[in-house]
């Protein structure tokens, strides 16, 4: 996954601060924190329960496992719907009209390709506050009869100051425009589709260890400042 796609992130923030930030209420879930985050795993994800009027803060597995899906596995290749096509893929169609979640994040992680291979760097908000990535989430009969619940992270062009490391990032949403991704409010599908632009916010990029290229290594350390390993 490293380098081609978003396929590595930190979700760190204590699950009642994510609530508070987000407007979810209700008792939060237990989740570990994850500072070096990769697909398959479970992350809080923030959906709109048009029944109850309300949001909610759920885990969700990374990976996004279509409803015709005759096999869990497709979600490990599914872990990103490109902004351009996301409304018309048979994977993700559906669930961008009917299904679409914020995935917060403290931070991703993007690789630049050099002469001595590919370095990664962090990328988080100047302020430091979670961001919110654009998702779409799924349901998924499993053969036992369980639901799984999964999700993929929307990406784009990337922004300028992301487009040194790499061509595409996640699409990072602005609080004011949650509530329209959510569906907590109408919006046309050439609205939602205008949503699914690079950052044009504070970012923070910086340096970090290469020891986040292996999903094992997931402590503080991999988050850190790192000029040389």
């Amino acid at each position: 996954m490293v380098g081609g796609m978003c396929g590595r992130v930190a979700q760190y923030t204590d699950p009642g601060a994510l609530c508070r930030r987000f407007g979810v209420g209700g008792v939060p879930p237990n989740a570990p924190a994850r500072w070096n985050g990769a697909p398959t795993q479970d992350f809080l994800v923030v959906r709109f329960n048009p029944d109850t009027r309300r949001r909610q803060l759920d885990l969700l597995r990374w990976g996004l496992v279509p409803l015709w899906a005759e096999d869990a596995k497709v979600g490990s290749r599914l872990i990103n719907a490109r902004a351009e096509a996301c409304a018309r893929k048979p994977a993700f169609r559906d669930a961008f009209l009917r299904r679409r979640c914020l995935v917060p994040v403290d931070a991703f992680y993007e690789w630049r390709s050099g002469a001595q291979g590919k370095r990664p760097f962090a990328v988080a908000l100047r302020s430091r506050e979670p961001m919110a990535l654009a998702g779409l989430w799924e349901r998924w009969r499993q053969p036992d009869g369980g639901i799984l619940r999964s999700f993929t992270v929307i990406t784009t062009d990337a922004s300028p100051a992301v487009a040194p490391l790499h061509d595409r990032m996640p699409v990072v949403l602005p609080p004011a425009e949650h509530a329209k991704w959510l569906g907590e409010e109408e919006a046309s599908a050439d609205e939602l589709q205008a949503m699914l632009r690079p950052y044009d916010g504070d970012l923070d990029i910086w340096p970090v260890s290469k020891r986040v290229n292996k999903p094992d290594n997931d402590d503080p350390d991999v988050l850190r400042e790192s000029e040389t390993d």
